[in-house]
């Protein structure tokens, strides 16, 4: 999953590439299931990776909030357009790609069953999934959840934004997270009590009815979102909050423990009820200490970090796929081998990651600046084109005004 920077950002800030680096790198840990495991002592590295994916969406929550909110700060009109445009180049590209391979390539897949194309293109697979029988690029979930996001937002911060009001704000925040808590709970009294019946015996219903659907994932996305508000429309309250984000990064870690604690058991209640906001506001506590430069993983960017990150989302993108690849040749030699087989499996993917990046990502990404310098130049010249009508309609005796 990527999480893109606004073009409000005019460099890169250390510690967000830090903590996109940290997600992709513990998602893939997470996800060595698929070639066994890296064994029991390095069980807890692995265990709760599956983490990664909440920081990113804090990550795309706060980035892409401050992207969409500071126009409409300024009171400037926003560019559904141009909006929509950038995501599409952003994500569609790989996306496609990566897909196409899934399709054409069976051998390339870690699991057998792949659900049909139709899915994925309409980004309903999240909702849709048959996870018993079709597991393979199920991943591609959490690009569901956020192009769900990047539809809905823009308009709904547009409506927010024509009056604004703390109030409604607030009661929209508290709203949705006590919504989720019951969702979530009521849907896993309600599947736990008929589990082992005929329609659930051959359904992973954690997954497909708790874990994937966009309205039981929205914590994260609307932590981040928070973040972006508060800079966006608190800029001198943010600036001084800035200056306490070491103590910002030690309650996000103590907030993350707790929600370990919370999801001691992953599938249970207890977790899946209230863990999600938890876990939420402790990244979005890391998310905060990430983005000043003051802080202590702010302050130097730590070699590696930034092109991990840059490359993060092509990485998220076949990570599986190249797991199994790396397998299928190399499985027995590097059985029981713990670290060194997760670094063998983590080249491999890192390399395939590279080459779908600088093959595709890149190219389109300057496509797409190519495509949005021209609208701009085109507006420039329709402003002016306007403003040159308005001056030569205009009484001759009336008075010219100074641009």
């Amino acid at each position: 999953m990527q999480t893109p920077t606004p073009a409000g950002e005019a460099t890169r800030l250390p510690g967000l590439d830090l903590l996109r680096a940290i997600a992709v790198v513990w998602v893939m840990l997470f996800h060595s299931y698929v070639v066994g495991g890296l064994g029991e002592d390095y069980a807890w590295l692995s265990r709760y990776g599956w983490m990664g994916v909440d920081l990113f969406f804090v990550l795309s929550g706060y980035l892409i909030g401050s992207q969409v909110l500071a126009p409409l700060a300024r009171g400037e009109r926003l560019s559904f357009g141009g909006f929509y445009l950038r995501r599409a180049f952003r994500i569609l590209p790989a996306f496609l790609a990566v897909l196409a391979i899934y399709i054409w390539v069976p051998g390339f897949r870690e699991a057998p069953g792949l659900e049909p194309a139709w899915k994925f293109l309409s980004f309903t697979l999240n909702v849709l999934i048959d996870y018993g029988d079709n597991k393979a690029f199920s991943h591609a979930w959490s690009l569901c959840v956020e192009e769900h996001f990047y539809l809905l937002f823009p308009l709904l911060a547009w409506w927010l934004t024509r009056r604004p009001s703390k109030a409604a704000f607030v009661a929209i925040c508290i709203g949705v997270v006590l919504a989720g808590v019951a969702l979530r709970a009521g849907v896993w009294l309600h599947d736990a009590s008929v589990e082992g019946s005929v329609d659930t015996a051959r359904r992973n219903w954690f997954v497909e009815d708790i874990y994937y659907p966009t309205w039981n994932r929205l914590d994260g996305l609307l932590a981040g979102v928070v973040l972006a508000t508060l800079k966006t429309f608190r800029p001198h309250a943010w600036q001084r909050a800035q200056a306490h984000a070491n103590a910002a990064l030690l309650l996000g870690l103590a907030v993350v423990a707790l929600a370990f604690w919370l999801f001691r058991v992953r599938t249970g209640l207890l977790g899946n009820a209230i863990g999600w906001p938890v876990l939420s506001a402790g990244l979005a506590l890391l998310v905060f200490a990430g983005a000043s430069r003051g802080g202590w993983i702010g302050r130097w960017a730590i070699p590696g970090a930034g092109w991990l990150a840059a490359t993060s989302y092509s990485l998220y993108l076949v990570h599986k796929a190249m797991f199994h690849v790396v397998d299928e040749a190399f499985g027995e030699a590097l059985a029981g081998r713990g670290i060194v087989a997760f670094a063998a499996y983590g080249l491999a993917a890192l390399a395939a990651a590279a080459l779908l990046h600088y093959g595709v990502e890149r190219p389109f990404l300057r496509l797409r600046d190519r495509l949005l310098a021209r609208r701009r130049a085109a507006a420039r010249i329709d402003q002016h084109g306007d403003q040159a009508a308005s001056v030569a309609s205009a009484p001759a005796c009336a008075p010219q005004r100074t641009l």
